[in-house]
């Protein structure tokens, strides 16, 4: 399948909705909205032209482990190196680091499309990226000396060696150790798991943030350390040093993206060095985790525009029975099946899910950007606040996302989604993986509950409730808009209700948390996407009413909304019952009566 850059919709988020430009005039980074565009440009014609065309080789050829070396499927080597060597690789790199520093907001658009290129090439280089933020936060100078740099142009690669066989989500059960030698470096020996990129032929080196125990440390997570372990050690200054006591042990044979390598990765004796303070690797790792948890969700984002535009290309070609109002193409044998009603629920339910969640995507973006760079103290604390309480919602919600429009696209095609040359099975295969890594989304909507909403006793959640609630009542004045605006206010007034009532059952039953944080977290993710396509539709209305020339592609904005609004939406509504359901019902069978 072929994948072209959604560029004028990508362009509508960022400068209608979320005004780029100015955006970046207040981070101080110098990018306007030419040079925005202009690079979003190159971007695309670099992912459509360049990776995707390497995607279907890449699930039939995936990756090869012969004597410890894992050689990545035709292409990838070239192609990453020409990712490197136009930049791309270093766009959102601290410029002191001969970063470009460009900001998130501009970056995830780009991330995106390779997403729905291919997810597997993007896999090598999305990890490293988190490396760069975790060592550029909490790194020695002598660290950042001798390998930040290298990291952020790509030449070098970095990987998270959080999970072993017995620790996945509970790190508390993890044994790798890190013994301290006399030098200020320590021995890691143990085995981690699940390494995406932990061994490839694309970099000169590869340099892994491993969680290990030290010998004195306390028992729990609250005795994780987080130490710097390259395949080669670096020299100072950042050349090439000796090879380390570490190896691939064995690659995974996965369901999808199997031009990524997993891998088994053996820690023998290995050198490292401690990436801040001793027993504090958890809150270091943190750092890294939220960018990989912020990226797995465009991931799901990538993988359902991929699937949208599959979809929509095959059934505006497909010729199947005539229309229930007639024959819609009389010169034809039979109507292409884009004019048949169900066809019509499942694209339009892939264009309002995929772009409702491009705007969540930007929003979430501009509250990283500014989290680390607005100009005031309280402005940096309160985009922190707004960025932690949404990252579950991003990476559970637009992941499951991806399978659904990946599904719906099957669906489309019919028999021939179920065959490979095609494309859309590769991409259902592809997107389950992002529901489950970096956290299953189960593990999300515990932490929404948990850490944010019970957190703070829902302080920031109903602070972004009101943000939404007084939009509505401005666009309740328009009446092109007001059963939008009024449809959007009563939800906004039921999710802080429901918000309350989550909160209530959790502290007098903590079984409630877990049982009701998954019908939560998609009923919240159903009335933040409602929030922004009633944004989209007054932006779409006001470029109507200017005159703007762009007739059609506001009148679809203004259509996807009111589908959204009438079609989609109603799915918050069960997951409000199914929660309200409680934990008895879940918890009150023995685990022995599960039995056959």
């Amino acid at each position: 399948m072929s994948y072209q850059a959604p560029l004028r919709d990508m362009r509508f988020v960022l400068h209608e909705l979320f005004d780029a430009a100015g955006h970046c005039a207040h981070l101080g980074n110098g990018l306007d909205r030419e040079l925005i565009d202009g690079v979003l440009e190159e971007a695309a014609a670099f992912a459509a032209g360049e990776i995707a065309p390497l995607n279907r080789n890449s699930d039939e050829q995936g990756c090869q482990l012969e004597d410890g070396k894992v050689s990545t499927p035709k292409g990838f080597r070239a192609a990453y190196q020409q990712y490197v060597a136009n930049g791309w690789a270093s766009m959102t790199g601290p410029v002191e680091f001969a970063g470009q520093g460009f900001p998130q907001l501009v970056a995830c658009a780009f991330h995106e499309m390779l997403m729905a290129a291919s997810l597997s090439f993007r896999v090598y280089s999305g990890l490293t990226e988190g490396a760069v933020l975790a060592l550029h936060k909490h790194g020695s100078a002598a660290l950042k000396r001798d390998y930040l740099a290298k990291l952020v142009s790509g030449q070098w690669t970095g990987t998270m060696c959080l999970t072993e066989p017995q620790a996945g989500t509970d790190l508390a059960l993890l044994r790798t150790r890190a013994e301290p030698q006399a030098d200020g470096s320590y021995k890691v020996s143990g085995s981690k798991i699940f390494i995406s990129g932990g061994e490839q032929d694309l970099s000169e080196n590869i340099v892994h943030l491993v969680l290990a125990r030290l010998p004195d440390a306390p028992a729990g997570v609250k005795g994780i350390s987080l130490l710097l372990v390259p395949k080669f050690i670096a020299t100072e200054g950042g050349g090439l040093g000796a090879k380390n006591t570490l190896s691939c042990g064995a690659i995974e044979h996965k369901m999808g993206i199997k031009g990524a390598s997993t891998c088994v990765m053996n820690f023998d004796g290995a050198s490292g060095w401690l990436i801040g303070e001793a027993n504090q690797g958890l809150a270091c790792m943190f750092t890294m985790m939220n960018d990989a948890r912020f990226q797995v969700g465009l991931q799901g984002l990538g993988i359902g525009e991929a699937a949208f535009q599959g979809a929509l290309r095959y059934a505006r070609e497909r010729l199947q029975s005539r229309g229930l109002n007639g024959a819609q193409a009389p010169d034809k044998p039979a109507d292409p099946i884009i004019n048949h009603p169900d066809v019509r629920r499942m694209l339009l339910t892939q264009k309002s899910l995929v772009e409702g969640c491009r705007m969540l995507a930007a929003y979430t973006a501009r509250q990283l950007d500014l989290e680390h760079g607005a100009s005031e103290p309280a402005a940096r604390q309160a985009a922190g606040k707004r960025a932690a309480l949404l990252i579950p919602i991003v990476k559970a919600f637009f992941t499951d996302m991806g399978q659904e429009v990946a599904s719906h696209a099957v669906q489309v095609y019919g028999g021939h989604g179920f065959i490979r040359e095609w494309g859309m099975e590769q991409l259902m295969r592809d997107s389950r993986i992002t529901q489950l890594y970096e956290g299953t989304n189960g593990i999300q909507a515990l932490d929404l509950i948990r850490r944010k909403l019970l957190g703070d006793g829902g302080a920031e959640l109903s602070a972004l409730i009101a943000e939404f609630s007084e939009l509505c009542d401005t666009q309740a004045q328009r009446p092109a808009l007001a059963e939008l605006a009024h449809t959007v206010q009563a939800r906004l007034g039921e999710w802080r209700e429901l918000s309350a009532e989550v909160i209530a059952l959790s502290q007098r039953d903590v079984q409630e948390i877990g049982a009701t944080s998954v019908d939560f977290l998609q009923y919240s993710a159903y009335v933040l996407l409602a929030g922004f396509w009633l944004q989209a539709a007054a932006t779409a209305q006001d470029a109507l009413e200017a005159g703007s020339g762009e007739t059609a592609f506001y009148q679809a904005k203004l259509h996807s909304a009111r589908f959204y609004l009438r079609r989609v939406l109603p799915r918050a509504s069960s997951h409000r019952e199914a929660l309200l359901g409680g934990a008895a019902c879940l918890m009150a069978m023995p685990a022995d009566s599960f039995a056959f």
